[in-house]
């Protein structure tokens, strides 16, 4: 640990990685360690202040992500309807203190029950349903925005998609897996279909804009509680077939060597990737960066812009020719005009 640290340098940084809560449980167990030697906090007295101001942000915000979860997941339920919550809430289990994951949008899937569900919110509860999205609609409740699935991935781009949506859908119909939240049941993915769920999420993400270090934690804190959950040889015979394998290795190879994650949880996952180091780097410091504008000429060109330096980020996550992608990302926008 340097002698030296640029606190408001590293503040910002973690703010930018969804992860200040996170930094603050750090930075409370070294010192209860008696390893924040003198020079390292320039002013002891504002980061004990920081610290506690994020925290009430963070818990705060986890209560009202709590409360908002239970109400949406027994609304559906007075329709007889059963509320399964992807990524967020379910990532967050796994975390020493869930409070202080970051909490942000409410992902859902209603068994294949997506219109029913769309409809009784509007019939019921009078919130308008948009449904201008790939592979989701999405509403406000209570201040939450909801994206309420009824694909996983897009369908419309990729061609192969549509056969990685079926081995989704498989796995989604499983409903033996649920948590108890606040007197409400809340049903969550199975191991494997959140395993693969997560990896493409972040895959998806990465290739077209970015992610940020937060998504890799979830992903050690995922493989770390449920390394005896997942069916490991099946999640890696998928990988490899939908061409996941290489950004499956740089997540599991900057868990282990950057975050400091057991490596004998990823046995059995590929872990070493000569891309890991220009992978991280990107999270942290995006090669290609910038607001996107929001009138239509310069969004259009500035996505193109993006999509030309982000060629190598294709590469490592996509077999398909880029041009046969493009296409495919034109006609999707076709299809919804107000993504592009």
């Amino acid at each position: 640990m340097p002698e030296r640290i640029d606190w408001a340098a590293l503040k910002d940084l973690a703010a930018g990685q969804e992860l200040s809560a996170i930094l603050a449980d750090g930075v409370v167990a070294l010192a209860n360690l008696g390893e924040m030697k003198e020079g390292r906090a320039a002013d002891p007295g504002k980061t004990k202040q920081w610290i506690g101001s994020v925290y009430i942000l963070s818990e705060q915000q986890y209560l009202d992500y709590r409360d908002c979860l239970k109400k949406l997941a027994h609304f559906y339920e007075t329709q007889g309807l059963k509320m399964m919550v992807l990524k967020g809430y379910g990532l967050g289990l796994n975390y020493p203190r869930p409070e202080h994951r970051p909490c942000g949008d409410i992902d859902i899937w209603l068994f294949g029950k997506y219109k029913e569900a769309d409809d009784a919110m509007r019939r019921e509860m009078g919130i308008p349903i948009d449904a201008s999205h790939h592979h989701h609609t999405v509403f406000s409740f209570l201040g939450v925005s909801v994206e309420n699935h009824y694909d996983f991935v897009n369908v419309h781009y990729g061609h192969r998609n549509a056969e990685l949506e079926r081995i989704f859908k498989e796995l989604a119909a499983d409903d033996s897996w649920s948590v108890d939240v606040d007197g409400q049941r809340v049903y969550l993915p199975s191991p494997n279909l959140h395993a693969l769920f997560v990896l493409r999420h972040s895959q998806l993400h990465f290739a077209s804009t970015g992610i940020c270090l937060r998504m890799l934690l979830d992903w050690g804190m995922f493989v770390e509680k449920n390394r005896d959950q997942v069916d490991w040889p099946w999640f890696v015979g998928v990988c490899n077939r939908f061409h996941m394998t290489k950004f499956l290795a740089c997540m599991n190879a900057i868990c282990i060597e950057d975050l400091g994650f057991d490596e004998s949880a990823f046995s059995g996952m590929p872990c070493l990737a000569l891309e890991k180091d220009r992978v991280l780097n990107d999270i942290l410091a995006p090669e290609f960066a910038g607001e996107t504008p929001s009138r239509f000429f310069p969004r259009a060109l500035f996505k193109f812009r993006r999509w030309r330096a982000n060629a190598w980020k294709y590469r490592l996550c996509f077999r398909e020719p880029r041009l046969l992608a493009l296409f495919a990302g034109i006609w999707s926008h076709l299809l919804k005009p107000s993504s592009i």
